[in-house]
């Protein structure tokens, strides 16, 4: 396949009358319907949903599309979400791997960090997320102490999430202290994406969070963790924080993916949480993230007006309201009547 950058104007075009000539010739194929006949993706947006989204094609995304996708240049994009919802419309999106992350308990929950996150609670977000994204290729996080007692605990729980909310990866945060615990989780047939660079769920221990690798000996320390994580078993690599040089290096010296949140450009793939791509998270945030929407704005608008209107009696109107059968009404008021 070629790269995002040989292709010209005129392949843009070719690509999407192929995809036109696919629609009429298999009228039911939702995926050519899409790109064909939708009038919100320009030829650009066809292009990418083409390209990115390519690992449609068969069904789910797989572990292995990522690590093909790796070798031939191609950027992984990835979204954090916790609800199904929003799954949904991520998926439309055309996005290969949704993340569920214990982040949850701060945006959903309102904690102030991920700690409080239960297993009871994430599996069930993940399996809600699930039902609705099928397609993607699919990341659960073992949340705090899900783990950390002993590797027995962590391939019961690593198990749960792929039994009942059909994960195909488990995201573990990880220092060199939990190479059992990969390598255990690894062994028992699960896939493992190891967490390294600032881990949240460290928050107890350091007590405010800073960028990664910054100085020589850091980068070296974790450009050798990094290391590590592959050997006993991870088969990608989430770096949170880490300073973009680092990154660079670890992403090229790893042939497994290497998803980056906040770590620069030249990681295999790139994650935000979904709250903040649309501009829904208010007060401060991390450096890393960016909003392409400002729906914080909108959506108070909106209940502000929904407000108004029920104040006003203007809500519900006739058009939102459900009437009685011709002639019922009259029936109903005889029939009140009689009992009276």
């Amino acid at each position: 396949m070629m790269s995002h950058c040989q292709v010209t104007v005129v392949e843009k075009l070719h690509f999407f009358h192929f995809y036109v000539q696919k629609a009429q010739k298999y009228p039911k194929n939702h995926y050519c319907f899409t790109l064909a006949n939708s009038a919100l993706f320009s030829y650009f947006n066809c292009l990418a949903v083409i390209f990115f989204g390519a690992f449609r094609m068969s069904g789910k995304v797989t572990i292995a599309d990522l690590i093909e996708a790796k070798r031939q240049g191609r950027k992984v994009v990835a979204v954090s979400c916790y609800d199904y919802t929003t799954a949904r419309l991520v998926a439309q999106a055309g996005v290969e791997m949704i993340l569920v992350g214990d982040s949850a308990a701060q945006i959903i929950l309102g904690h102030d960090s991920t700690l409080p996150a239960t297993m009871d609670f994430m599996v069930a977000i993940t399996a809600a997320v699930r039902r609705a994204a099928p397609g993607v290729c699919l990341i659960a996080d073992m949340p705090f102490l899900s783990y950390q007692l002993g590797t027995h605990e962590a391939v019961r729980n690593a198990g749960r999430f792929a039994a009942e909310s059909g994960a195909q990866m488990i995201k573990i945060e990880a220092s060199s202290a939990y190479l059992d615990v990969i390598r255990a989780v690894s062994d028992a047939g699960m896939a493992v994406m190891a967490h390294i660079g600032i881990r949240p769920q460290s928050i107890g221990r350091m007590g405010r969070f800073k960028a990664e690798a910054s100085t020589t000996e850091m980068a070296f320390e974790l450009i050798a963790l990094a290391g590590q994580m592959i050997n006993a078993g991870a088969g990608a690599l989430l770096l949170e924080g880490v300073c973009a040089e680092v990154a660079k290096i670890i992403t090229q010296r790893c042939e497994a993916p290497v998803i980056g949140c906040g770590s620069g450009p030249d990681c295999d793939g790139q994650i935000l949480i979904a709250p903040d791509i649309l501009g829904l998270t208010q007060g401060p945030r991390p450096k890393f993230a960016k909003s392409y929407a400002n729906l914080a704005d909108a959506t108070i608008a909106a209940f502000t007006q929904y407000a108004e209107q029920v104040r006003s009696g203007r809500y519900p109107d006739v058009e939102h309201s459900y009437r009685m059968k011709t002639g019922e009404m009259d029936r109903l008021l005889k029939m009140l009547e009689s009992c009276a």
